[in-house]
């Protein structure tokens, strides 16, 4: 559905500047344009700390020419700008170093139905400011009212409508609209002894499936108290139980182990492990461009590549590399519509949920770790060892008996593919990375000494 604000077709500007550039030298040229709505508030305590609103445009040009390559970028659309924006991306191009690998990708048959998707809500354009401001405001003063809240970090609403087009001198020219809204709360309960921090938060493409005030608050409470009073816990190896945002987290490193540029710069410990074992028979891991409604659900890539469901893990067999046209020259491979700008990047990069219920699966431990939350960083993609703080929820019998901080989690994300024990069945696309809880048959969990 087109934006109502996006008039006229950007499409037409990219087609022009392509031909511009082809008439000012250049071999190759891709140029996108984007056309963005955004509004922002941030409450705190009944108060307006931030509020912005702004629409904004750009353009982006990439230049190819003896197998050299330019970028530049403008946020002035005016056509003089415009020309003199490709005429030096043409000139700076001669000064850069020929790659063989360089070059766009060809133009695809393939055609993806954009509407079907479900990637724009008409509905945002018709919330006003007042609605947007009583959004924030309503979730904070809900969670305050608890009184094992003390204090508040703020609340945040956030829209987006984005127009994006793109078109390249291989013949591809599309576009299309986009829309995003985002609820937010940061608390913190306790007292200056005793003091913990937590929060929650929910973004959608569609405002109707946002969460609403009462639900948000509800969770932002529960994941901050349930930390109060925690104890510091020995040194031991035990099961350990991610949360499905843990599980995002744990996905979201595993995405840049199978991407094609830390590949191809060796920089990841799956080098050469395509169509090898490694993980468990229960592990399958996609990313999907194209499922409605969800995230990272786009037609095509910052290339124009249309996008795919690409199998990763099946079976816990390593199926695929993630590629831009670029990665995909360096491995021999074909792109998998996953650029992003000049790297590679993620659309609905998710683990397949299990059958378990979660609450089955805290039943299990005896005893054992729920991670709830990581701090720092202390992960190596090249050895795939993970070294992070973090906190959690102690389990005995079944049972969560006491929260757990001041921890650090030891493992290889390598040997945790393999030591998958149960998978949930609590799959929730809350972000472009997204898992169900997961638990591990054994990880360290380094506390106190004995």
């Amino acid at each position: 559905m087109k934006a109502p604000y996006s008039t006229p077709r950007l499409c037409e500007t990219a087609e022009r500047m392509v031909q511009y550039g082809k008439k000012k030298g250049a071999d190759e040229i891709e140029v996108s344009v984007v056309d963005s709505k955004d509004y922002e508030v941030n409450t705190r305590h009944e108060d307006i700390e931030n509020l912005t609103q702004a629409n904004s445009r750009f353009a982006a040009v990439k230049v190819i020419k003896g197998q050299k390559t330019a970028h530049v970028t403008s946020s002035d659309l005016s056509s003089s700008t415009l020309q003199t924006l490709v005429k030096n991306a043409v000139q700076r191009a001669l000064f850069s170093q020929p790659d063989p690998c360089s070059g766009l990708p060809s133009l695809s048959r393939k055609k993806v139905n954009i509407s079907s998707l479900q990637l724009f809500d008409p509905s945002l354009a018709r919330l006003d400011s007042q609605k947007k401001i009583s959004l924030a405001l309503n979730t904070e003063k809900i969670a305050l009212s608890d009184p094992r809240i003390t204090n508040s970090h703020g609340a945040s609403f956030e829209t987006r409508e984005i127009t994006s087009a793109l078109a390249n001198s291989n013949g591809f020219s599309q576009q299309y609209s986009e829309t995003f809204s985002s609820l937010s709360l940061g608390l913190q309960a306790g007292e200056v002894d005793n003091k913990v921090e937590g929060g929650h938060s929910s973004t959608q493409r569609f405002f109707h499936n946002l969460e609403t005030p009462e639900e948000l608050a509800k969770k932002a409470v529960h994941k901050t108290v349930r930390q109060l009073n925690s104890y510091k816990i020995t040194t031991q190896n035990v099961p350990v139980v991610f949360e499905p945002r843990m599980t995002s987290w744990l996905l979201g490193f595993l995405f840049n182990c199978v991407s094609g540029i830390s590949v191809y710069r060796r920089a990841s410990f799956l080098l050469d492990k395509l169509n090898q074992k490694i993980g468990g028979d229960n592990l399958f891991v996609y990313d999907d461009g194209l499922l409605p409604g969800k995230l990272g659900t786009e037609p095509f890539d910052s290339e124009g590549v249309p996008t795919q469901k690409t199998p990763v893990l099946e079976k816990g067999i390593l199926k695929n590399y993630l590629t831009n046209t670029y990665a995909g020259k360096k491995l021999h491979l074909p792109s998998t519509g996953n650029a992003m700008g000049n790297h590679v990047g993620p659309h609905n990069f998710y683990l397949l949920p299990g059958k378990t219920p979660p609450h089955q699966i805290t039943a299990s431990l005896d005893p054992g770790f729920i991670l709830t939350r990581t701090m720092g960083h202390g992960l190596n993609p090249i050895t795939g060892d993970i070294s992070r703080g973090a906190q959690g929820l102690w389990v005995e019998k079944g049972e969560v008996v006491y929260p757990v901080s001041e921890v650090t989690i030891y493992g290889n994300l390598g040997e945790i593919l393999k030591d998958i024990d149960t998978i949930g069945n609590d799959l929730d696309f809350w972000n472009i990375f997204a898992g169900p809880s997961i638990k591990i048959k054994n990880l360290t969990v380094a506390g106190k000494e004995n």
